[in-house]
């Protein structure tokens, strides 16, 4: 089975989750599917005990009915009540987002509920096993059309978000984000990450030419007096900020950074291929 990758929003945002894994996957379906079994024992007896009550076309649609809405219904009526998670989830602490790191959707619960019914009730749960297995995500067939992934919310967490700067709080809190591609704001990280163990010459030459591809896909354009390991945390910072916020409506709101802004001086970005700035004398300062 391929290993599992970090989860990548469309924001291109690395989110602290990993991927769920197929054993963990497989018990708490295992224990989905033992209390649908369950209720619909339950279900069946009392459907058995008021039979008698309604003539055979009625009782047989009484039946398919119930039987619909406990193997589709209780997928469905449980991950749209808690956000993702059946009962099986919680035990196991995992969750059902979207791919992009949003919340599971009706639309996408539906989707779900109705795969597993073929790939999991009717065929044993082959499909879903053989797909997760081949897939590098682990998703079985419900999560490939439904566009959900399901992660764990107990597993090892990534490295720690970047602070966000503060004399730059102002100008991220106006970002448009939305044409920085996952790998170049992945490998923003990963260079902040470890720029402190880079030489610095080396290091001076990866940030300007690092910076100068996250400033041409972000608006507006930072500062020109701004350092660009700066830079590069106030943008990955901001996005953290933003998509823990949509990730997580429920608990108390995520205070915005201060939109109080001292004077900017206008500033346009260099053109495609333009060389980099030599770095100042003495370097720059590292974001802690």
């Amino acid at each position: 089975m391929a290993q599992p990758e970090p989860m990548v929003t469309g924001d291109a945002v690395v989110l602290d989750v990993q991927i769920a894994q197929l054993p963990v996957r497989a018990l708490a379906a295992l224990l989905d599917l033992t209390v649908v079994c369950v209720l619909y024992v339950i279900g069946v007896v009392l459907w058995a005990l008021v039979i008698y009550d309604f003539d055979d076309a009625l009782s047989a649609a009484v039946l398919i009915i119930f039987t619909v809405l406990t193997v589709v219904g209780y997928p469905i009526a449980f991950e749209m009540a808690t956000r993702g998670r059946s009962l099986g989830k919680m035990v196991l602490g995992l969750r059902v987002v979207s791919d992009d790191g949003g919340p599971e959707r009706f639309r996408q619960a539906l989707f779900r509920a109705l795969s597993g019914f073929i790939e999991i009730w009717m065929f044993a749960g082959g499909p879903a096993v053989i797909c997760s297995m081949l897939n590098v995500r682990g998703k079985r067939i419900g999560d490939v059309f439904a566009g959900t992934i399901v992660v764990s919310e107990r597993g090892p967490k990534l490295s720690p978000p970047v602070p966000m700067p503060p004399n730059l709080a102002w100008w991220a809190s106006s970002l448009q984000l939305s044409g920085l591609r996952p790998e170049q704001a992945e490998l923003a990280r990963q260079f902040l990450s470890r720029a402190s163990q880079l030489e610095p010459g080396i290091r001076d030459q990866m940030a300007y030419r690092i910076y100068a591809e996250v400033v041409a896909q972000v608006s507006p354009p930072p500062p020109p007096d701004a350092p660009p390991p700066l830079v590069l945390a106030a943008v990955l910072a901001e996005r953290h900020r933003r998509e823990f916020a949509r990730l997580r409506p429920a608990t108390p709101p995520v205070p915005t950074w201060p939109a109080a802004a001292p004077p900017r001086v206008p500033w346009t970005p260099p053109p495609p291929g333009y060389p980099p700035q030599p770095p100042p004398p003495g370097g720059f300062t590292l974001p802690e």
